[in-house]
This record gives structure tokens, C-alpha cells and sequence, in this order.
């Protein structure tokens, strides 16, 4: 109603290079960097949404590659020249947020960003000015301090990278020579082993309390079984409990049957037997065939993306593939890009994961659950 911003913040970069992962086997892949595991990751340049509304104001073609001096050019043209978050006074904008803060019940969403040269002295300050001016929180980003799902464009990159090429069978050996390989897939353990680490995910599903025991293997997750928490059944855990072990056991019969064990704050162990009858057997059917794709590393966020796409027909289990994609979304390494997707706010396909949740790297929303 008012034609102003909700938040606060600047914009990032009107224009910045964005990687996305790629099989490097794969066809018309082209691999422009390779992190430190051995990942490798393609480069495309993305704009801001107002940049181009900018330009197609302006009379300029959207759909032309423009060369990095000509995008240099352009941005010196443009209302964001000089006016972007790495631009802002770093001391100045935590002051406004403080300024801001008084008036807002909640923290605010910003982010102050420096470059990769600052000491710890100037962080500090920044915190301690944070405190002094009343601000519910702050959050600040040195440039390069998390490897790489957002970039800058600029001929320094492009010259690094060349260098790079170059020396690029030096740089193999010498991983090689200190790591011993120079990317090692998951392993794929295909028989079970009887005891497993877990984590106990807690959540809610519209009004219903959902539980989820999630199997690890090496940290990595190798099964889950969730549903909701049947007081009648006896799944009745401390909300204390976040961690555990499954055991599969062999009943006299032959058939096997999984238990959750967990240690109380004195140590002591409860075990609940029969976990795998607590739950309805639908929804524990389908997490097998999850427990399956989890067994052989297929990427955590592919498997959401899988169980987010099943085509079920019934309420109920339509719940269940809700929760179990929120189980699963913690195991997400943060940066992976969420391929596909678009942001709700902006229309610009720029979330990523962070702790879970879906944050847009262009305009800032973010989405948990």
C-alpha cells in the first residue's frame, strides 16, 4: 500500500556469478572451479531482479551476454552504483539497525558484510557497537570466509582462475599428496550394521506431534522411520532426548524387529523395544523404500527433492511425506543450491540451504520447514 520496502537491507550485488554442482561426466557440463573435497561447480552470472527492471526502463537488451566491462559500465550507469551492502559504512548501518530496533519487537534480518582483509579487532567493534546501540542481534559475513555458492564478477576471478588452469596438475598432486585421494564418494555399506547412532527429530504437522528416528552412518543418514508420537503405544520419550541408538535385533522366530536406546542425564539406559510396530505400517512401508535410497548416497537434497515429487493420494500419508522431508532438510549441507526452485518473494531461482531452512541469497526471504 505504501510502495516501501519491508526490510532494511541493500542489495547484495546488482549483478554476481552464482555455481551451481555438476557431474563432470555429465554431457554439456561445463566445469568452471572445483572446491576443496574435490566437488565441481559451474558458473552462470545472475541479475537483480530491480537491475533488470532497470534496464528494460532504460531501453537495454536483457537477453544479451554482456562482457564483464560492459556489466561494469552498466552498473556504473545504474542507482546502484556505490549503493550496494559491500559499499555501506559498516560502523554506520549497525547504528541504523540500533536506531531501527527500538521501534521493531522482533530482531531485524541484516547482514553486514566486509571484505576478506579485515582483522578481528574491527569484528569486535562491530559486535560491541551491535550491544551498545540495542540491537536483538547481528550478523556479519567476511568475504570468503564459506567456500563458494555466491561469487563476484570480476577480472581478478577470471585472471585467478586462468592461474589456476595452469597449475592445475601441481594443484592435483599436491592434494593428492596430502590427502591421499582427491575426492572419495560416500561408501555405500549395504548390509546393516546392528547399531546405529540416531537423531531424534521432533516437529509438528499442522496440529499433530510427529516424531521422526533418523540413522546414521558415519554422520550421514542411512534411515529414517518417522510418524506421529501414539501416547497409547508407549513412544513416550523426555523432551531431553535428541540422541540415540537403533538396534536391530533377531526375534526367536527369525523375523528381526528395531529398538531405539537412549542414555538418561545419569547415564542410565532406556530401551523401547519394537519400534518398528509403533507406527502405522504404511507410513513405515514407504520408509523403507526411503531407507533404501539413504543406504546407497544418493545426496541428501536429492532425496528431498524424490519424496517431495511422490504422487500419494491419501491425506494422511501426504502428512507423513511432509514430515519426513523436514527430518531430512537438517542433513542438507548449507550452500547446496535448491535446484529448481524458485523464491517466493523475488522469482529468481537463488535458495539455498542454511541450517535447514531455504534462504534466498538475492533478496534475503527465507522459508523453514
Amino acid at each position: 500500500m505504501t510502495q516501501t520496502t519491508s526490510g532494511i537491507e541493500p542489495v547484495f550485488m546488482p549483478v554476481y556469478t552464482r555455481r551451481r554442482k555438476v557431474n563432470p561426466n555429465d554431457t554439456d557440463v561445463h566445469v568452471d572451479y572445483v572446491d576443496e573435497v574435490g566437488d565441481s561447480f559451474e558458473e552462470y552470472i545472475v541479475y537483480h531482479k530491480k537491475f533488470l527492471e532497470w534496464m528494460k526502463i532504460n531501453g537495454l537488451d536483457i537477453t544479451k551476454k554482456y562482457s564483464q566491462t560492459e556489466i561494469n559500465e552498466l552498473v556504473k550507469r545504474s542507482p546502484y552504483y556505490k549503493a550496494t551492502a559491500n559499499d555501506v559504512d559498516w560502523l554506520m548501518k549497525v547504528r541504523m539497525q540500533g536506531a531501527i530496533q527500538k521501534w521493531v519487537d522482533h530482531s531485524i534480518s541484516v547482514t553486514v558484510n566486509l571484505p576478506n582483509n579485515v582483522d578481528e579487532a574491527l569484528v569486535n567493534k562491530l559486535y560491541v557497537e551491535a550491544w551498545r546501540s540495542g540491537c536483538k542481534g547481528c550478523t556479519i559475513y567476511r568475504d570468503g570466509s564459506r567456500s563458494g555458492v555466491m561469487i563476484s564478477v570480476s577480472k581478478k576471478d577470471k585472471k585467478k582462475k586462468n592461474e589456476n588452469e595452469t597449475n592445475k596438475d601441481n594443484d592435483l598432486s599436491a592434494v593428492e599428496e596430502k590427502h591421499g585421494h582427491i575426492c572419495t564418494p560416500p561408501q555405500v555399506v549395504e548390509v546393516r550394521p546392528q547399531v546405529l547412532d540416531c537423531d531424534v527429530v521432533r516437529f509438528q504437522n499442522n496440529k499433530d506431534k510427529w516424531v521422526a528416528f533418523v540413522g546414521l552412518l558415519d554422520g550421514y543418514p542411512y534411515e529414517i522411520f518417522t510418524g506421529l508420537q501414539d501416547d497409547d503405544e508407549g513412544i513416550v520419550l523426555p523432551k531431553s532426548v535428541t540422541k540415540g541408538k537403533i538396534i536391530k535385533q533377531t526375534n526367536p522366530d527369525g523375523t528381526h524387529r528395531y529398538d531405539f536406546q537412549f542414555e538418561n542425564k545419569r547415564g542410565y539406559k532406556t530401551t523401547v523395544e519394537g519400534l518398528s510396530e509403533k507406527f502405522n505400517p504404511e507410513y513405515w512401508n514407504y520408509a523403507k523404500l526411503i531407507s533404501g535410497v539413504l543406504r546407497y548416497r544418493m545426496p541428501i537434497d536429492h532425496v528431498i527433492h524424490l519424496v517431495g515429487s511422490l504422487q500419494l493420494n491419501d491425506e494422511s500419508i501426504n502428512t507423513w511425506k511432509n514430515g519426513v522431508e523436514r527430518a531430512l532438510k537438517k542433513y542438507v549441507t548449507d550452500g547446496t543450491n535448491a535446484s529448481g526452485q524458485t523464491c517466493p518473494m523475488c522469482g529468481q531461482e537463488t535458495l539455498v540451504y542454511q541450517e535447514g531452512c531455504l534462504i534466498c541469497t538475492n533478496c534475503g526471504a527465507s522459508r523453514c520447514g
